[in-house]
């Protein structure tokens, strides 16, 4: 990824060309208050396509979300008339696009700032739009997901045609084999230009505005101003002494006194260490990742022994827990809370479930100083896997 362009920045610029562009259509005269955008006019809002693409699959994805949540241990949805009847459903439901301005802003804006990833982070937009962060894809799948590209999808359709289509591939091996397709087909020189250019003849952008800022160099110590001793006024002359042998004093260094160093992950962000960072420099030699987020159990009682078991996560939590998971460890996103859920009730034991929390979701989120509502989400995997 190209460092010097801060993701802060992409995305508060996201957000004030969602507002620019949401103020020209929603406040325009001939619209009324309650105006509201269907599938067509998604796709066409604005001049760049790609943008468009992003909105039109998050709502994919927020609908695929709604969709799991029909689903009851009371019906037997896999029988093949409510199948048939729930594609229908969906079908229909997918012509009867409606979003209003609230609704559809920040989609908009997460949008922008995914378009800006297309071109300086295409590994990442490879894992989060193509793999979706699945652990395990599918050629077909992935290809299924290529349909939301349009800037630089050569790259992508260029490494998808060098894959066989057979099983599915491990998520490592995909983002491995992406990466190093990648570094021998680099993007062309000006596709970030290019983009850029786009970009500013809806909203004013220049590289410098999506920089990350210099850090501030310290100020030079000032010299000490030490008092200058007067001379005396007279010398004064002393009797003759008699002559003494002298003594040879030997001075011995004291050690100097080391400041106590501070752990390595904490040096380097500034003590702000991110939960997966954290759970790694702390892990004794030999120690696993699961073993380390494996809780302690006093007198032998398992977690199980004193919750009841689960089926699923999605049914265990509460409506309070929930949007208390949404707010403080998805960023307030209620899409992306739903598909790790649904991502975690598909693993198949408890250890997996660890793994993709600390080495997926905390990485992702950077969930620091949120060690009480991840133990929370712990607590409730050891219940389902118990």
């Amino acid at each position: 990824m190209n460092n010097k362009y801060s993701q802060a920045k992409r995305e508060q610029y996201g957000r004030r060309l969602a507002d620019h562009l949401c103020q020209q259509h929603f406040a325009a005269p001939a619209m009324p208050p309650t105006a509201t955008l269907d599938g067509p006019a998604i796709l066409r809002f604005t001049p760049i396509r790609q943008i468009n693409l992003f909105v039109v699959q998050q709502l994919l994805a927020q609908w695929t979300a709604e969709m799991a949540r029909l689903r009851s241990p009371y019906f037997d949805f896999e029988a093949p008339d409510v199948r048939q009847a729930l594609t229908q459903f969906m079908n229909v439901l997918s012509r009867r696009i409606k979003l209003t301005r609230t609704a559809f802003e920040p989609l908009l804006a997460r949008a922008v700032a995914d378009t800006f990833a297309v071109v300086l982070d295409p590994t990442t937009t490879f894992d989060l739009k193509l793999l979706n962060a699945q652990p395990y894809a599918s050629v077909e799948q992935l290809r299924d997901a290529l349909r939301y590209l349009d800037v630089e999808k050569a790259l992508y359709q260029g490494f998808l045609d060098t894959l066989t289509p057979d099983k599915p591939l491990e998520r490592r091996i995909l983002l491995t084999g992406f990466q190093q397709y990648q570094e021998s087909n680099p993007l062309p020189n000006d596709a970030f230009a290019k983009l850029m250019q786009e970009l500013d003849t809806l909203l004013p952008l220049t590289e410098a505005d999506l920089l990350e800022a210099s850090p501030v160099a310290p100020e030079p110590a000032k010299p000490e101003n030490k008092p200058v001793p007067r001379a005396a006024a007279e010398p004064v002359e002393l009797a003759p002494q008699p002559a003494a042998s002298p003594v040879v004093v030997e001075h011995k260094p004291s050690p100097p006194t080391e400041a106590p160093r501070r752990p390595l992950v904490e040096a380097a962000t500034g003590g702000a260490v991110p939960l997966h960072e954290k759970l790694r420099a702390e892990r004794p030699t030999g120690t696993s990742l699961s073993e380390t987020l494996r809780p302690e159990r006093p007198n032998g009682t398992t977690l199980a022994e004193k919750a009841p078991k689960v089926e699923s996560l999605r049914e265990a939590i509460s409506i309070n827990q929930r949007f208390s998971f949404i707010n403080e460890l998805f960023n307030g996103e209620n899409m992306e809370y739903h598909a790790a859920i649904q991502q975690l009730d598909s693993l198949p034991d408890a250890d997996t479930a660890r793994r993709y929390v600390a080495d997926e979701l905390a990485q992702k989120y950077g969930w620091v100083r949120k060690e009480e509502h991840v133990n929370k989400l712990l607590k409730l995997i050891e219940r389902k896997f118990a």
